[in-house]
């Protein structure tokens, strides 16, 4: 299963880690697994290549675990933190879609 964690600061989103793989089909064939990446690197190039905001990425391909975090002042922050929300909408409806595949949690 995969599991999405979106963190909060102060209510404000401050970023996410992603770790597991969905179960749902073998390795490159999971379409779970290739929806919640697809997504994910689209919200961490629009974080920091569109808005320069230099979240740091923590990638552990053994885990399968990746970890974004804004910084605790970021060009655009509002934007940032939309693109964020973004995120979280989709993966909660993808959770919704496949419930034994994909958890959504908000710490």
């Amino acid at each position: 299963m995969t599991t999405i964690r979106f963190y909060r600061d102060h209510g404000r989103l401050s970023g996410f880690t992603c770790s597991g793989h969905s179960g749902y089909a073998e390795a490159g064939e999971d379409i779970v697994c290739a929806a919640v990446t697809s997504a994910l690197r689209l919200a961490e190039c629009t974080i920091n290549d569109v808005f320069g905001a230099g979240a740091p990425v923590e990638i552990d391909p053994e885990t399968t675990r990746i970890k974004l975090t804004l910084p605790p002042r970021c060009p655009k922050e509002s934007d940032c933190r939309a693109v964020l929300q973004g995120f979280l909408l989709y993966m909660t409806e993808l959770s919704k879609e496949n419930p034994e595949h994909l958890t959504v949690l908000e710490v």
